[in-house]
């Protein structure tokens, strides 16, 4: 099993229209037959020290194998996401773990 945890910091002139546009596109990886599961969220209540809340969505897709991971990376909802979306976040960060 690899899961791949993608947390993403908007740009701070991104509209609420492209912030929706942003979450329905996150939404749609979904549909990405390589993944087993797919979790979108964005920052937790909590408020502990240890916990990072500065990221603006998270995503956090569960993977057979590294296999399945590539076939995600090409496959064409990952694709669309990156070409509509790219242009609205500043910072990306990806922690995948077996």
């Amino acid at each position: 099993m690899l899961v791949h945890s993608v947390f993403f910091w908007l740009k701070t002139d991104v509209s609420e229209q492209q912030r929706e546009c942003f979450e329905s596109q996150l939404e749609s990886l979904k549909t990405v037959e390589s993944a087993q599961a797919v979790y979108v969220g964005t920052p937790s209540t909590t408020d502990r020290p240890v916990v990072d809340r500065s990221y603006d969505y998270s995503l956090t897709v569960m993977f057979d194998d590294m296999t399945a991971h590539d076939a995600y990376q090409v496959a064409p909802a990952h694709k669309i996401f990156l070409e509509n979306c790219k242009p609205m976040f500043d910072k990306v960060l990806i922690y995948d773990a077996d």
